[in-house]
């Protein structure tokens, strides 16, 4: 078991702990979701210095608990100004996403059809969304962007995953509005 102690992580095992034991994908992520925001929103919780520490090139991926027993994933991502994703997906996974620090943008999209390898989304809604509010992302529902808006500030966002998500597919535009698939596996960063 990966376990990194810090200030509430106790409460936050705990509480997932209590939630994945279910077997409703929607009950599960709705009493993480709930769960997680107030944690942040009360400051129950303060995340290990290290996941305030961007990384130049990319958004740090940080996995800071992972359980032998159930298999879930909590890792919490440093968003540097500007940085984000492409279109991607979870690989079926489950997964709550609740703001530490600053703001994301996250635009959820819509599979509209697929020619072969070529994709086609249409975006559903973008929410800016700020410290204490959490999302849900509950396969095929899926896919989306996320992205920190800000030019001069970091945001911080810890996501709970079904089990460890060690790969995704990620959609790259190709014109005239489709996209090509390509599997990417995702690596994490030093979380101590």
């Amino acid at each position: 078991m990966l376990a990194l102690e810090f200030p509430g992580s106790d409460k936050l095992i705990a509480m997932i702990n209590a939630a994945v034991t279910g077997d409703c994908q929607r009950h599960t992520t709705d009493c993480i979701r709930n769960g997680l925001s107030e944690l942040i929103r009360t400051r129950a919780m303060t995340l290990p210095a290290c996941v305030h520490e961007p990384v130049a090139d990319h958004y740090a991926r940080r996995e800071l608990y992972r359980c032998e027993l159930t298999g879930f994933s909590v890792v919490a991502m440093t968003w540097g100004p500007g940085q984000g994703t492409a279109i991607h997906d979870h690989s079926g996974v489950w997964c709550v996403e609740g703001i530490v620090d600053g703001q994301l943008e996250i635009t959820q999209y819509d599979l509209r059809g697929r020619d072969g390898d070529r994709f086609q989304f249409e975006p559903v809604g973008t929410t800016l969304a700020g410290a204490g509010s959490a999302g849900s992302l509950i396969p095929p529902h899926e896919y989306h962007t996320i992205r920190n808006p800000s030019d001069s500030a970091i945001a911080v966002s810890l996501h709970i995953y079904k089990q460890a998500l060690t790969c995704c597919a990620h959609f790259h535009p190709a014109g005239e509005g489709w996209y090509t698939k390509a599997e990417r596996q995702l690596g994490l960063d030093e979380a101590a």
